[in-house]
């Protein structure tokens, strides 16, 4: 890999690694009035490919915001993807286990198969968070944590390390998030109340789109180096480098 080359590739992971923490705060809670301020500051690119829709959405929602925003975006959070006060429709449930079983019940085989995942890489969940190891939030979470381990193979000097992290991470996009989230981005142009949760889905569909996008052409350029046709090897790999490490909490 050519010198300028790393050093794009350091910059883009530092913003990976970012905007996934942002994506998991935007579905782990209800929104605090600090997060409402703080994203309505922001110059979201509107343009931008994939995301821009989803970006103009969100912005043109906040550029109308008041006292009641916080109040109104807790009772849509509620609505959309606790189900408060629903109980024919299951609106936008946030698991990966409602969108992949043929029931649409939580804790199944989703929840299994990321919970091995998530152990097999040194991870396990906080006792405060109460939901399934399915939720969107996590799946970002986990996201992050391989983007933060990317980094830090990468400012070790271990490139090798790095490239097969980032390909963990093209996996678990394809096997998982790629696997379930459009059809909940798609409830999310059906059910929401406001625009701004309209807009997350778009921006959230958009971005690990993206993502795929780019793990893909960094991965083919390096090919010879991260071996993607070894993929069962990669990933034990990933794993037994991982379980090397401190135990991390998620959520």
């Amino acid at each position: 890999m050519e010198q300028h080359d790393r050093e794009e590739l350091a910059e883009v992971n530092a913003a990976r690694k970012g905007f996934y923490e942002f994506l998991a705060s935007m579905y782990k809670l209800e929104l605090t009035d600090e997060q409402i301020g703080t994203l309505a500051k922001q110059d979201l690119p509107t343009d931008a490919e994939y995301v821009g829709a989803g970006y103009a959405t969100v912005k043109e929602y906040l550029r109308h915001r008041d006292s009641g925003t916080r109040q109104e975006l807790a009772v849509d959070y509620a609505r959309v993807f606790l189900c408060t006060g629903m109980y024919e429709q299951l609106m936008a449930p946030p698991y990966e286990s409602v969108y992949t079983s043929p029931k649409r019940l939580m804790m199944q085989d989703a929840r299994d198969e990321v919970l091995v995942l998530y152990r097999a890489f040194g991870l396990d969940k906080q006792e405060s968070w109460k939901e399934g190891e399915d939720h969107i939030a996590l799946e970002l979470e986990f996201e992050q944590i391989l983007c933060e381990r990317a980094i830090r193979a990468y400012e070790a000097g271990d490139e090798d390390e790095c490239l097969k992290l980032l390909l963990s991470q093209r996996n678990f996009l394809e096997d998982h998030l790629l696997a379930w989230y459009p059809m909940m981005a798609a409830d999310l142009q059906k059910f929401p109340q406001t625009d701004f949760y309209k807009g997350l889905g778009k921006l959230t569909d958009g971005f690990l789109r993206n993502d795929r996008e780019f793990l893909d052409a960094v991965l083919s350029e390096n090919e010879a180096d991260c071996h993607p046709e070894r993929r069962p090897q990669a990933e034990a790999e990933g794993a037994r480098a991982a379980s090397a490490e401190t135990e991390v909490e998620v959520a």
